[in-house]
């Protein structure tokens, strides 16, 4: 499915002239608790929708939990909604797709999150609108889900919204914080996509353009944002979730997850605080423990490019230089500045690391690797031949 994208006050209008259809007599409305008014999109969107039904759903967690994504599909149900429109960051759009794709299919909603099920029907029409920029939900055929603290991915081509309206002016009023940590995990979408094992000539474009964008201005969009950052970085998000839309995400996503469910440690945060390690790691990579099937100089000289898009030499470089960003913006560059300390942190993270985002990895990531890197021994990540 080719997805509709539509930028500053077209998207508006676009989505004005969708809602005000005879056919749409209601709608499902999918957004954060807080979010919604501090943007400025309730205000447009009270305006626009002012002659039509709407069922409107923010009852749901940061991260999206099954007992969420039940109760929205019930409200959802009940309601016969035409339309749905998703107004938030990615844990918003992400709940909005799985609620709009889980109740267009005929079993036991758990059945199609575990691939039990296969997913055959499609949704109704939905709209997605991102308030943040970082996740890239809007532009993505997956979406996250949490069941007693493990994360599931559901993909299929029906979950990508019809229509992605990118309004850079809804992400103004955006703290410091959540602007640093969605930052963040743009980059790093877009970093592991040009490295991925499934990655194209066009999801590197797309993560080419987004790296160069997020590097010119990530810091001045924390520190001192302008109309103009903030728009960039808009569209850099953007194109990071259409470069993974692609090659989907690595080792930094896959130990990500856990590091959020038990560390509360913001997703975007937790993925840039490995992203410098695998630079090192994945350069490294040797004829025993490759995954890309395009071989190791192929993968050198990928990461060589996103040297270069880094402005940096080597590795070591970039990785300083993605510290030093991590610092200029405000977030913590080490795990053990964050809580996690012991032997059992480690342990519980290994037990719960995403398997299906490590096969995505261009070098082979094994336990012992993956708990150097948590407990920071940095000298391994150097030495060329590593045990798999």
């Amino acid at each position: 499915m080719k997805q509709e994208e539509y930028f500053h006050s077209n998207g508006l209008l676009h989505l004005k002239n969708i809602l005000h259809k005879d056919s749409v007599k209601s709608i499902f409305l999918v957004t954060g608790k807080k979010s919604f008014s501090a943007c400025g999109a309730e205000k447009i969107l009270n305006e626009m929708l002012d002659s039509k039904n709407v069922f409107h759903f923010s009852d749901f967690m940061i991260n999206p939990q099954l007992t969420d994504v039940e109760k929205g599909i019930n409200l959802f149900k009940q309601n016969q909604c035409d339309v749905v429109v998703a107004v938030g960051g990615g844990s918003v759009i992400d709940m909005a797709k799985l609620i709009n794709i889980l109740a267009a299919q005929d079993g036991p909603i758990i059945d199609y999150i575990i691939g039990k099920n296969n997913i055959i029907n499609k949704g109704k029409y939905l709209i997605a609108m991102p308030t943040t920029s970082g996740t890239g939900s809007e532009s993505t055929h997956f979406a996250v889900v949490y069941i007693n603290k493990m994360k599931y991915s559901v993909a299929h081509k029906n979950i990508l919204p019809d229509v992605a309206i990118i309004y850079p002016q809804f992400t103004m009023n955006l703290s410091a914080r959540i602007t640093a940590t969605s930052g963040m995990d743009a980059l790093c979408q877009a970093i592991e996509s040009y490295w991925c094992v499934n990655s194209t000539n066009e999801s590197k474009q797309y993560a080419k353009e987004s790296i160069r964008l997020i590097m010119e201005n990530l810091s001045t969009s924390v520190n001192n944002p302008s109309k103009y950052s903030r728009e960039n970085m808009a569209k850099a998000a953007h194109l990071a979730g259409k470069a993974i839309n692609i090659s989907k995400t690595t080792a930094p996503h896959a130990i990500s997850y856990p590091l959020t469910s038990y560390f509360n440690i913001a997703h975007g945060h937790a993925v840039s605080l490995t992203i410098g390690d695998f630079l090192i790691y994945n350069y490294h990579v040797t004829e025993k423990d490759i995954v890309d099937g395009r071989g190791i100089v192929y993968v050198k000289k990928t990461i060589d490019e996103i040297n270069i898009l880094l402005c940096s030499n080597d590795v070591y470089e970039s990785r300083e230089m993605i510290l030093k960003l991590m610092q200029e913006i405000g977030l913590e560059t080490h795990l053990s500045d964050l809580n996690f300390k012991t032997e059992d942190d480690v342990r519980l993270i290994l037990d719960n690391v995403n398997i299906e985002r490590l096969k995505n990895n261009p070098r082979l990531v094994s336990n012992q690797c993956l708990k150097k890197i948590l407990i920071g021994d940095i000298q391994m990540l150097s030495k060329e031949r590593v045990a798999p």
